[in-house]
This record gives structure tokens, C-alpha cells and sequence, in this order.
């Protein structure tokens, strides 16, 4: 289950502390084999904010659960409302440094995989191929009822037509594409259905009390088990969802490198961790590697 986030976490005072020291990256990816987990860290370079770093949407934001959205019809039109105006956002984001150097050493033959914690599909827009999205895709919408999949940008034009001159102002965006608006902002708004059998709609994206699907675990366990090591990329770490997979790898005597600014709840199981901003540390990694970081294919949301 996607645990709930919780704004209360402190790093223990006996955490190993970060470097800024990119080198152990470098020759973990150079061995190749590497298994990439990013989070919501590796995309605020490209103007989408995370859950707990500075700025963070949690200090002011509390994600929609599973529970709320399927037992509350206001919940339900409160999140499509907000999340209608953050995916305008969602679709303008572009990949940044961080996404092309993920991009790059996959083409370059040195990773076994990607696993992201993320919905924005920035990934894919970079060129990585086979990503596994471990909490689902923004991209795509299903009816909880006859179970049919649709394009996000198709439920897009019909809340538009649904909603003419809809465009409040809203108070930032956060890493699940929902938008911070009031409850007075979002009054009115209307939900569209299901236009194959009129049932509720749902972004296909694991929310927070919410399983990931067992399959999809166990893929990852299996990418897990295959890597030689583990990188992980601008995630704290704080739910299960992306910690199993770090004590997994330590239990199987595989090295975990993380990069991220702030302290982990994976720290204590790796190697090392560069405290780096994302984009600034991959790049210098990949000069180190003779690796070119080439433009990014761009977005089709």
C-alpha cells in the first residue's frame, strides 16, 4: 500500500552524512548494470515541486487518498477540478538535465532498468525506454467501473467543454498534478463520466492508500534482484513504496547510491549518498563518463 506522507519525519543524528562527491556514481554506472529508481526530485528542475524538499507541497498540500476519492462525490469534483488546472501545467513541463542523463546512460548500455516513483512521464519524453511507473501515469484515465482506459488529454477537451472559462488562479502545483485551489474556486465545476458505460473516472495513478499492483512489485523486485547496483535519484524514500526496493538490494549485498540534497530513510543502506541538486550532479557524472547528454524528444501528452 502507498502510505499516507507524513510531514514529521526527522534523519536520526546518526545517519551517515552526504558528500558532494559524485565519483562513486560515476564508477558504479561505468561497471554498468545499474538499476535507477527515481522520485519527485529528479523533476523540480523542470518546474514540478516535490513532496518534502524546500518549498514542498506537503507543507501546505495533503494528497488525495484512494478512501476519499471512490467514497465522496465532492472529493471526487474537487480533485478533477484542481487536477484539471494542474495538468495544463503537467503538459507544458519539459525534461530536464536530469531526464537526459537517465536517458543517456540507458542508450549508452550502462543501466538495467528504470523504475520511477513519478506520474509526469518526463522520463519517456527524454527518451528512456522500458521505464516501469511504479505509482501509474497522469497520461491515462480509467473508469473504476468497466475498467476501459482513455488519454488524459482526451478527458482534457471534455472537462473543458464541460467547464468553458474555467481558469482560476491556483496557489502552486504539486508533484501528483493536483493544483492548490479553494473550496469556493472549485464550486460548480463539473465531472465528466465514463463515456463508455458512465462509471467514475480516475487518473490511472496509484493513490496514496492505495496498492500498487502486486505484479508490478514483483517486476521491480525482479529488476532489483538483476542489477548489479542500485541508484537512487531525488527520492527521500519516506514511503514503503520505494524503501523496499533500497533494503532489498542491501539484504541482497548490492550497492545503493543515492542522490538527493536532503537526507534519506534509505541512507543507512548505501554506499554513499551525493548531496547534489539532481541535474548539476548527473551532468558531471556523464562528462566524467564521456557521456553526451543529446536533447530530449519532446513531450506528447
Amino acid at each position: 500500500m502507498r502510505m499516507r506522507p507524513t510531514l514529521n519525519w526527522t534523519p536520526p543524528e546518526d545517519l551517515p552524512p552526504g558528500t558532494t562527491d559524485p565519483e562513486p556514481v560515476a564508477e558504479a554506472l561505468g561497471a554498468g548494470g545499474v538499476l535507477v529508481l527515481t522520485g519527485a526530485g529528479i523533476s523540480t528542475e523542470s518546474g514540478i515541486p516535490d513532496y518534502r524538499g524546500e518549498g514542498g507541497s506537503l507543507s501546505r498540500h495533503t494528497p488525495m487518498t484512494y478512501q476519499d476519492f471512490t467514497a465522496d462525490a465532492r472529493a471526487r469534483r474537487r480533485y478533477w477540478a484542481r487536477s484539471h488546472l494542474g495538468w495544463r501545467t503537467f503538459g507544458r513541463a519539459r525534461p530536464n538535465a536530469g531526464h537526459r542523463a537517465v536517458a543517456a546512460f540507458g542508450r549508452h548500455g550502462l543501466l538495467s532498468g528504470v523504475i520511477t516513483q513519478n506520474v509526469d512521464g518526463l522520463h519517456q519524453a527524454a527518451g528512456s525506454e522500458g521505464v516501469v511507473e511504479l505509482h501509474g501515469s497522469l497520461a491515462r484515465v480509467v473508469c473504476l467501473s468497466c475498467g476501459a482506459f482513455s488519454p488524459r488529454r482526451e478527458l482534457a477537451r471534455r472537462l473543458e467543454e464541460a467547464n468553458p472559462g474555467f481558469s482560476p488562479v491556483a496557489a502552486g502545483i504539486n508533484p501528483d498534478g493536483d493544483s492548490d485551489l479553494t473550496d469556493e474556486q472549485v464550486v460548480g465545476f463539473r465531472v465528466v463520466d465514463c463515456s463508455v458505460c458512465g462509471g467514475v473516472l480516475k487518473p490511472d495513478v496509484v493513490f496514496f492508500g492505495e496498492a500498487v499492483p502486486p505484479q508490478r512489485v514483483e517486476h521491480c523486485r525482479e529488476l532489483v534482484r538483476e542489477a548489479s547496483s542500485l541508484l537512487v535519484l531525488g527520492s527521500s524514500l519516506t514511503v514503503m513504496s520505494g524503501l523496499r526496493f533500497v533494503r532489498q538490494a542491501a539484504e541482497e549485498g548490492k550497492p545503493v547510491l543515492i542522490v538527493n540534497r536532503d537526507p534519506t530513510r534509505g541512507d543507512r543502506h548505501a554506499l554513499t549518498r551525493v548531496a547534489l541538486p539532481l541535474g548539476r550532479a548527473l551532468t558531471a557524472v556523464a562528462d566524467r563518463l564521456g557521456v553526451p547528454l543529446d536533447d530530449a524528444r519532446e513531450a506528447t501528452g
